[in-house]
């Protein structure tokens, strides 16, 4: 993905949405559903209902840029359809993209413990 300025915001959109959406339909949910501008420059996730898809909506100061994504294997991790939207950091929007648990990630690696 092309990747947004800094200081981006990136909501998750959470529960499902229709993925044969395409950018006036997910622009609409956006702004009736989420109550926000689709044309401010965050980023907006949407996942699908089998969850092996996503797509990102994304204003450039140019045009609506849609990404999509599909996993071959496994889930997108989603908060529950009671969260409503989700404020997530870029990283974490790293992870969610290479289908990483991006609640709770875990350091493989550990310090040693100077005796």
């Amino acid at each position: 993905m092309i990747a947004p300025p800094p200081g981006t915001r990136v909501w998750l959109c959470a529960g499902r949405t229709d993925m044969r959406r395409g950018f006036d339909g997910l622009a609409r949910q956006v702004q009736e559903v989420l109550h926000r501008d689709p044309f401010c420059g965050h980023v907006f996730v949407f996942r699908g209902r089998r969850g092996d898809l996503i797509k990102l909506l994304w204003w450039d100061g140019q045009g609506l840029c849609l990404f999509a994504k599909r996993l071959e294997r496994g889930r997108f991790v989603w908060p529950s359809p009671a969260d409503g939207r989700v404020a997530v950091t870029p990283a974490q929007l790293a992870m969610l993209l290479e289908g990483i648990d991006w609640r709770m990630p875990r350091r493989t690696w550990r310090p040693e413990l100077a005796g």
